[in-house]
């Protein structure tokens, strides 16, 4: 056991565990944070897509021990206060959801898309998003909330 200190959405936070713990189980079982999904345990499905200073991060795979000192973000922590970011405006305007469970991952791993490269091609936002999984096949959907994203529509 240690203390890990990291900025968790824009806030300092400590926990002290085991530095070797996935940062998923931090996020959601100490700290209450479930936005963040369990898909795979793998970092396959993209469902637990967090931001460590401003690129994504598959949680499940990502030990606390790798976030000390860092910028985490969480679905939950994307949003300026009440307004929400462009790319959370245009996943419902174009309705890239579905049942919602692979929503929160998609969302983050289009922000760090963005964050990287604001206005990408549909190649590269299909390219961006590989290994997000939607098993509802929203992809249609979600490409072209990311569009509308990066076109400032929304």
């Amino acid at each position: 056991m240690r203390e890990i200190t990291f900025t968790l959405n824009g806030a300092d936070r400590t926990v002290t565990t085991d530095p070797k713990r996935p940062l998923l189980w931090v996020l959601r079982d100490d700290l209450g944070l479930t936005g963040t999904k369990y898909g795979c345990g793998i970092a396959a499905c993209g469902a637990c897509t967090v931001l460590v200073d401003g690129k994504a991060a598959r949680a499940c795979i990502t030990s606390l021990e790798a976030v000390r000192g860092r910028r985490v973000t969480t679905i939950e922590g994307l949003a300026a206060g009440d307004t929400l970011r462009p790319i959370q405006h245009a996943f419902m305007e174009r309705a890239g959801y579905q049942c919602g469970f692979c929503t929160s991952g998609m969302i983050m791993g289009a922000q760090a898309l963005l964050n990287a490269n604001p206005k990408p091609s549909r190649a590269e936002i299909k390219e961006g998003l590989e290994g997000h999984l939607c098993r509802c096949g929203a992809h249609v959907r979600i490409i072209a909330a990311v569009e509308t994203a990066a076109a400032g529509a929304s």
